[in-house]
């Protein structure tokens, strides 16, 4: 079974950003960044609406991290020290050697390829680090911008399931996307 340890919190870097703990200073950015319509389109929560509520977001994120059953970092650019995003590896099954990998990032940051950057950087991290066997997306099928960018980065369809996530009085699908950790 895999051993995951995430304490001391490991820092990581691209070449425009600064992946880190999400801290509660970062609340009034994470707030802005989970009220916004566009980010939540397709992440199918919903909008955050108080500081609390950001609070007690980063308070859940601190636990998985605590437990070892999940870490998401601060997408930090290194040029304004903005948080302009978070994604992580979370929902680790640990017998499986197995994660999910989820990402979030401010519209005015999509489509400069800071996400692939980042996106490079925690699947490197979840293989070499943590030794994860494949890392694994749920992605609302409509998203073709977050398809295409886990298939650029090697990700397989692997599952379709049709209504099988109730939000807003709806039953919406989800797509299932697969990374198996390349051979030596």
């Amino acid at each position: 079974m895999l051993l995951v340890n995430f304490i001391p919190f490991p820092n990581l870097e691209t070449k425009r950003c600064i992946l880190r703990q999400v801290v509660s200073a970062d609340a009034p950015q994470i707030l802005v960044l989970r009220s916004d319509k566009q980010v939540l389109k397709y992440l199918d929560k919903e909008p955050m609406y108080t500081l609390e509520e950001a609070v007690s977001f980063i308070s859940k994120m601190d636990e998985t991290v605590v437990q070892g059953s999940g870490i998401s970092w601060g997408i930090i650019l290194k040029e304004s020290r903005q948080l302009i995003g978070v994604a992580g590896l979370w929902r680790l099954i640990k017998e499986h050697y197995r994660a999910e990998v989820g990402y979030t990032l401010l519209p005015d940051f999509w489509g400069k390829g800071i996400m692939s950057e980042v996106l490079d950087t925690i699947i490197d991290y979840g293989f070499t680090k943590i030794g994860l066997h494949s890392i694994e997306a749920n992605v609302n099928p409509e998203n073709q911008a977050s398809i295409r960018l886990l298939e650029k980065h090697g990700f397989a369809r692997e599952a379709y399931f049709r209504e099988n996530y109730y939000f807003n009085g709806n039953f919406l699908d989800s797509a299932i996307y697969s990374l198996i950790k390349p051979k030596a």
